[in-house]
C-alpha cells in the first residue's frame, strides 16, 4: 500500500511540472512575438472545490547542527582566550608572533601583543608565644577553611608591603616582618606565593571582612586537613618540620598538582625542586 502510494505522487508530481513547464514555454513564445504594451493580465483559472488539487511537497534543508562550531583550541598550556585588545578593544587574533615560541592574543588592529603573567600572593606567617595565626575564610573558594594572612600584591607595593597590608585586613593585626620563609611556584594556575615570617607588634587581632575567625595554633595543633589550599599545607608543613629541626630555614618549591585531581584536594600534589637555605 505504501508502495502504490508513492508511485501515485511520484506520477502526480511529475504531470503537474510537466503541465507548469509547458505554460512557461507558451508566455515566453508570447514574449518573443508581441510586444510589452499589448500582453493583457493572465487570467487566473478558476478553481473547483471539488476538484482534486495535487499534493504539494515540501523538502526541508540538511542542517549538520544548530549549534555554533566550537571555537579553536588553544596550543598553549595557561593561555586565556582573550578576545579583544585592552588598549583599543579590537578583536583579537591568537597567534606565535615573529621570534616567539608561545601562543599570544595579538590585536588585529593596532597589533599590540597581551602577554599573560603569573600574579603573586604574599602573606605572613605569623609566629606568637610559638603558636600561628591563622583566619578561617569567610569568603569563595574555600570558605570556611583555614588559611594564612594573604592575597593578591598589588601596583606599587613592594612584597613586604603587600603582605603586611594583607595581615591588617584580614586579621586586623599590626606585624613586623622579620624575614623571608618560603617562595612557592604553582604554574599550572599561574601564582607564586611569597610568604614572610612575622611576629605581632601587639597581641591583639580579629577577624576581618574576608575571615569569620582567627586564632592561634601550637604547632602540633595546626589544622592540617582543614586548610584552604595545598600552598597552605605545604607552607606550614615546612613550618614544622623547621620548628622540630630547631632552626628556620628559607624554602623553594614548585608546586604540582597530580593528573585527574580535583583543586579541592589540598594533598593532591608533588612539591618539585624543593631547595632551602
Amino acid at each position: 500500500m505504501l508502495k502504490a502510494i508513492q508511485i501515485r505522487g511520484c506520477v502526480t508530481l511529475r504531470c503537474w511540472s510537466l503541465k507548469q513547464s509547458l505554460s512557461f514555454i507558451s508566455i515566453s513564445s508570447s514574449f518573443n512575438s508581441k510586444p510589452f504594451s499589448s500582453f493583457s493580465p493572465i487570467p487566473y483559472p478558476s478553481i473547483d472545490s471539488s476538484t482534486p488539487r495535487p499534493r504539494r511537497l515540501r523538502f526541508t534543508p540538511f542542517h549538520a547542527s544548530s549549534s555554533p562550531p566550537p571555537p579553536p583550541l588553544l596550543h598553549s598550556a595557561g593561555v586565556r582566550n582573550i578576545k579583544f585588545c585592552q588598549w583599543c578593544g579590537g578583536p583579537t587574533k591568537h597567534d606565535i608572533p615573529d621570534g616567539e615560541e608561545k601562543l599570544r592574543a595579538i590585536c588585529t588592529l593596532c597589533g599590540k601583543i597581551a602577554y599573560q603573567n603569573p600574579k603573586m600572593v604574599v602573606g605572613c606567617l605569623i609566629d606568637h608565644d610559638n603558636k600561628v595565626l591563622l583566619c578561617k575564610r569567610n569568603i569563595q573558594p574555600s570558605h570556611g577553611l583555614w588559611t594564612l594572612p594573604a592575597g593578591y600584591l598589588e601596583i606599587g607595593e613592594s612584597a613586604v608591603e603587600g603582605a603586611i597590608r594583607e595581615t591588617r585586613e584580614e586579621a586586623n593585626a599590626d606585624v613586623e616582618v622579620i624575614s623571608p620563609f618560603a617562595q612557592l611556584d604553582i604554574p599550572l594556575i599561574g601564582q607564586t606565593y611569597m610568604i614572610f615570617l612575622a611576629k605581632l607588634k601587639t597581641p591583639h587581632f580579629s577577624p576581618g571582612p574576608e575571615s569569620s575567625e582567627c586564632q592561634l595554633f601550637p604547632v602540633d595543633e595546626i589544622p592540617i586537613n582543614s586548610l584552604s589550599f595545598s600552598s597552605m599545607v605545604v607552607t606550614l608543613s615546612l613550618y614544622v618540620e623547621d620548628v622540630k629541626a630547631g632552626k628556620p630555614k628559607f624554602h623553594y618549591g614548585i608546586i604540582n598538582k597530580r593528573p585527574g585531581t580535583s583543586p579541592s584536594d589540598i594533598h593532591a600534589y608533588t612539591l618539585d625542586h624543593h631547595m632551602h637555605l
